[in-house]
Parts: structure tokens; C-alpha cells; sequence
């Protein structure tokens, strides 16, 4: 019973294009836990991530050294309904303080600015204050599908996050043809679109590691019903 009115509240999201599904940190960790080889020397690509919200902009900030990552770059698309979630707010060099306009977060090195022997959320944060080169806002509105942020698609070796349930097909799609490795992250009901199932039977696409048949719970804004 309480699947079935999962599913429906999906459906029903689905249709009013409500797409503020945000992925819990410690399904990231889960799931990502077995991935940590096939990201040393990479580029991460995170393109529908708020890093003011995004766990998986935390996630792979925080571990960037740890992971040995290339580079990570992290695009964002419109001002998150959840205020306060995930990442604390803070002042980023280079950005006009009017708000969280849609941006451009790339790192490529995150030092141990505390000097605590270790790389974490206090470094990350350092970093993005007082380095203008590594946050920018972007020209165009940070949608996945635009030009500017294409253009990052095909530098990424591998892209990571969370899509939004309306455009989910479209975003697999887009993934698909420009070739790229990804581990994203979602309600199992898109198993069942064709487009996807079609993926997964060719052995494109497969289920991750840590899901063993359940779905994982996203935090959602206070309003959605």
C-alpha cells in the first residue's frame, strides 16, 4: 500500500512538473562506495546541482582528493525552494550578491586551507570565497539541454546527479548520444519507460549496487503536498 501511493505521488509530481527531489547524502555515500577506482583522473560533470542544496556537489567536493578527481564541475538552474538545505549559504568570489542567480562551480584542487590533515566542507568553503575563478554565473539559465552547459557535457568524462523526474527520458537521451558515463540517481518506476528499459535489456544501463530492489527517499520542499 505504501508503494502505490509512492508511485502515485510521483505520477502526480510528474504531471505538475514538480521537480524538487533531493537526494540524501547517505544514499550517495551507498552507492557511490563502489565507483571510487573509475573516478581517479576524471572529470565529474553535476548538471542539475545547486551547490547551495546539492548533496552531490558535497559529496564530491569534500572527497575530491580523496577520489583523485581531474576536475568537478557543477551547474545549477534556478534558485532551490528549499532555503537553508543541504550546504549552508555563503558568499562565493566572483559572483554580484543578488542572489542565487544560475552558476558555474569548477574545482580543480581543494588545499587544506585549516591545516587539519584532512579535506572537508570548511576547505570547500574557503575555496569558493576567496578563488573568483572557481564560481561564475552562467549566460544562459543553467538547463541541462543548453548550449553553455552541452558545451561542459562533452568536456565531463563521467556525469553525476539527480534529474528531474519530468525530463528524466530526455535526460538519458542526451547522455546516450553524446556518449558519456554516468551514475544517476532516481525513483526505480523509470525502469519502466520504454526508452530506459530498452537501455537496460542492450545492457546500457543497469541498476546500482546498493538500491537491492528499494527505492531510496528524496527531501522534498514543504509545499509539495
Amino acid at each position: 500500500m505504501k508503494r502505490k501511493s509512492s508511485n502515485k505521488d510521483l505520477r502526480k509530481a510528474n504531471s505538475a512538473k514538480k521537480d524538487e527531489f533531493y537526494t540524501q547524502l547517505v544514499d550517495i555515500e551507498k552507492e557511490l562506495k563502489y565507483y571510487k577506482k573509475q573516478f581517479r583522473g576524471k572529470v565529474v560533470y553535476c548538471n542539475c546541482d545547486d551547490p547551495f542544496e546539492s548533496n552531490f556537489f558535497k559529496y564530491f567536493a569534500s572527497n575530491f582528493n580523496a577520489l583523485g578527481l581531474k576536475k568537478l564541475i557543477t551547474t545549477s538552474y534556478t534558485k532551490s525552494p528549499i532555503v537553508g538545505g543541504q550546504l549552508p549559504l555563503f558568499e562565493m568570489a566572483g559572483l554580484k550578491p543578488k542572489g542565487k542567480e544560475p552558476l558555474k562551480i569548477e574545482i580543480k584542487e581543494v588545499p587544506d586551507t585549516d591545516r587539519d590533515g584532512a579535506i572537508n566542507l570548511d576547505d570547500v568553503k574557503h575555496l569558493l570565497k576567496h578563488d573568483k575563478n572557481t564560481a561564475t554565473a552562467l549566460r544562459d539559465s543553467g538547463d541541462f539541454r543548453s548550449e553553455e552547459c552541452i558545451k561542459l557535457l562533452n568536456e565531463a568524462d563521467i556525469v553525476v546527479t539527480n534529474p528531474p523526474f519530468s525530463l528524466f527520458r530526455e535526460y538519458v537521451a542526451q547522455l546516450v548520444e553524446h556518449k558519456k558515463k554516468f551514475l544517476i540517481m532516481g525513483n526505480q518506476n523509470a525502469i519502466t519507460y520504454k526508452e530506459i528499459f530498452k537501455l537496460i535489456k542492450e545492457n546500457k544501463m543497469w541498476l546500482g549496487q546498493s538500491l537491492n530492489g528499494k527505492n531510496i527517499l528524496f527531501q522534498i520542499p514543504d509545499y509539495y503536498e
